[in-house]
C-alpha cells in the first residue's frame, strides 16, 4: 500500500487540520481542456510525473481519456495503448508514490490496477460500466465517485443544466452511489467523493459547491475537489486560456483545503503544495497555541 493510500483510508471523514493530498493531473490525450497532446508521449508522460513528485504530489492521476465538456468517449483499447505503459513506467521509477487511473471502464480499471496503479478515479461514479464496483472490491482499492450530470459530450449544453438546490443534490446522489457501492462490495473506507466541480454545473453551481465543501466533508468520506483551470474560473475571472487560471486555480485549492478536502487534483502542483503547507502551518498555529491565563483579580486600592 502506497503513503497516499495508506493515509486516506486512515483519513476520518470530518478532517483535522492535515493538510490535504495533492494529485497531479497527467493527461495521456491528444485533446484535453488545458494541456491536451503535451504529455501524450509516453517519454513525455513520464518526465511530466517524475516532475510533478519532484514538486510535491503525493498521487499521480493518469487519464487516457478527455472528460472536458463536448469530449467524444474513446474505445477501451485506445485508453489501455495510452495508459498502461506510462503506469509501468512511472511505478518503475517511483516504487511508493500513489497512482490513479481516470478510467469510466472496468477493463481499462482492471488493467491499470495490475499495471501498478492504486486508485481508480471514476468520473461516472460506477455508472458507465456495471463491471466496475465488481473491479474495486475485488481489488480493495480506493475508488473517486464523482458527480456529474449529463455525458461529456452532453453536459454543458446551453450552459449547463439547471438545479433547484445544486449542493442538495449533489449531496443525495454522492450518497447513493456510496450506498450502491458497499452493496457491490466495496469497503466503505475506500471511498472518496468528488462534486464534480464544471460536471454539468453552471457558474454559480460551482461556486456554490466550492463554498459548502464542508457538507460534503460532513458525510464522513475523504472529499476530492477538482477546480483546476476550469472554464467557471475563466468566467469568473474573465481569463480565455486554461494555462493562465493559476490564480483562480489557487484560490479554490485554499478555500477547499480550509473546508477539510482531503485531495486536490491539479494540474500547477509546486504552487498548490506551498499553499496549502501554508494553510497548514497557520492552522497548526491554533493547535500550539497555549491556553490564556486565568484573570487576576484586581486587588482594591
Amino acid at each position: 500500500m502506497t503513503r497516499a493510500t495508506q493515509i486516506l483510508r486512515e483519513r476520518p471523514g470530518v478532517a483535522a487540520m492535515r493538510r490535504p493530498l495533492v494529485m497531479g493531473i497527467l493527461n495521456v490525450t491528444p485533446d484535453s481542456f488545458s494541456d491536451g497532446g503535451e504529455h501524450y508521449r509516453e517519454d513525455d508522460a513520464v518526465a511530466r510525473a517524475d516532475a510533478m513528485i519532484e514538486e510535491g504530489a503525493d498521487i499521480i492521476d493518469v487519464g487516457p481519456e478527455s472528460t472536458r465538456p463536448g469530449a467524444t468517449p474513446i474505445s477501451a483499447k485506445d485508453q489501455l495503448r495510452r495508459a498502461i505503459p506510462v503506469i509501468e513506467a512511472i511505478r518503475a521509477r517511483h516504487e511508493t508514490i500513489s497512482l490513479s487511473i481516470d478510467t469510466r471502464l472496468a477493463s481499462v480499471a482492471r488493467a491499470a490496477l495490475s499495471a501498478g496503479a492504486d486508485i481508480v478515479n471514476d468520473v461516472s461514479a460506477l455508472r458507465d460500466d456495471p463491471a466496475m464496483a465488481e473491479i474495486v472490491a475485488a481489488a480493495h482499492s480506493p475508488v473517486v465517485l464523482m458527480h456529474r450530470r449529463g455525458t461529456s459530450e452532453t453536459m454543458q449544453r446551453d450552459g449547463g443544466p439547471h438545479y433547484d438546490d445544486v449542493v442538495g443534490e449533489v449531496q443525495a446522489f454522492l450518497c447513493e452511489r456510496r450506498d450502491h457501492a458497499v452493496a457491490c462490495g466495496i469497503d466503505p473506507s475506500c471511498i472518496i467523493l468528488d462534486p464534480g466541480l464544471g460536471f454539468g454545473k453552471r457558474v454559480e453551481d460551482n461556486l456554490l459547491l466550492l463554498r459548502h465543501i464542508d457538507r460534503f466533508v460532513a458525510l464522513g468520506h475523504p472529499v476530492l475537489v477538482g477546480a483546476s483551470r476550469k472554464r467557471f474560473l475563466g468566467s469568473v475571472l474573465c481569463v480565455d486560456d486554461p494555462k493562465e487560471r493559476r490564480a483562480g486555480s489557487l484560490a479554490c485549492a485554499v478555500l477547499a483545503a480550509a473546508a477539510g478536502a482531503a485531495i486536490l487534483r491539479v494540474h500547477d502542483v509546486q504552487e498548490t503544495v506551498q499553499a496549502v503547507r501554508l494553510c497548514e502551518a497557520v492552522g497548526s498555529t491554533e493547535r500550539a497555541r497555549p491556553a490564556p491565563d486565568p484573570p487576576q483579580e484586581l486587588t482594591p486600592t
